[in-house]
């Protein structure tokens, strides 16, 4: 199922994401477990096009959001995507109490049907999942946590700093607790290949989440991804072969698992590689062209 037919059967219309920045930083950026970050991600944390949040003026920042992405909908309802950055990082002024306040202010909000907050496997602990299922009890909370790849050696290659055994352990921490998980998975790391990617995908199938993102890698500037890309140590795919392996990946998984994302949108002022993602309109026709080829 794709996101937006979810959204319609669960909410009678279409529904908004509203991107937000929480000014949250990460432990793979602030030096508890590395300074430089994941090599493929860039300093905005995934939250380029984010609003700036916070807990004291919240209710306006919505209103702010709304009125960025007027010219693009005329949608009624929302979702508050916490989006940059990781989300249930407890350091500098990001507190449990701080985090509760702004959750809250969303939850509360009448036009905010549900709160979608991105994090890292390595940040989920009891006391998050405790302030979740506060937040849970009146709107509707999704967790989504990058995967990227089964491989930990990939993802150590990429400087991703956690282990598929604390994806795991989070993952079946949110599970126990009924909090709905989104999983990232990204095509076309350096180093993998065809039986790589469909092996995640697998993975991700087995353990059966709410949703799944399927991300394709950009090459971002001021990354040490961008670094390897220079040294022609990988290739970038082509849009006939990602659009191949997504229909594969999307064929693999429960029919109940919501398809929340199958490409993305690299910011054009810092995107080096792939130049036709940028349309995406394309890329998800083509996507459903294939689709509907493959019944």
């Amino acid at each position: 199922m794709f996101l937006n037919d979810y959204l319609r059967s669960e909410y009678g219309e279409k529904v908004y994401k509203l991107s937000f920045d929480l000014g949250a930083t990460c432990p793979n950026r602030d030096g508890s477990l590395s300074t430089s970050g994941c090599a493929f991600c860039s300093e905005g944390g995934s939250g380029d096009f984010a609003v700036s949040a916070d807990d004291e003026n919240f209710d306006e920042q919505i209103e702010e959001a709304k009125k960025k992405v007027a010219a693009k909908t005329d949608c009624r309802k929302f979702i508050a995507y916490f989006q940059s950055h990781t989300n249930t990082y407890l350091s500098g002024k990001i507190t449990i109490e701080y985090l509760e306040k702004v959750f809250m202010k969303a939850a509360n909000n009448p036009e905010i049907v549900g709160i979608s907050i991105g994090t890292r496997a390595d940040c989920i602990n009891e006391e998050i999942v405790s302030l979740l299922l506060k937040i849970n009890e009146i709107k509707p909370v999704w967790v989504e946590i990058g995967l990227q790849s089964v491989s930990d050696k990939t993802r150590d290659e990429m400087n991703c700093c956690f282990s598929l055994s604390q994806f795991e352990q989070s993952f079946e921490l949110l599970k126990r607790n009924n909090i709905k998980t989104i999983v990232h998975m990204i095509v076309g790391l350096p180093g993998e290949n065809e039986e790589d990617w469909l092996k995640t995908a697998e993975y991700i199938a087995k353990i059966h989440p709410f949703g799944i993102k399927i991300q394709l890698l950009h090459v971002l500037k001021n990354t040490k991804l961008a670094e390897i890309y220079r040294n022609g140590q990988f290739s970038v795919l082509t849009t006939e072969k990602y659009t191949d392996i997504c229909v594969k990946i999307i064929k693999m998984l429960p029919e109940d698992t919501v398809i929340h994302r199958m490409t993305g949108d690299g910011p054009k002022d810092i995107l080096i590689e792939p130049k036709w993602s940028t349309d995406k309109k394309r890329v998800l026709n083509t996507i459903n062209k294939k689709l509907r080829e493959n019944e």
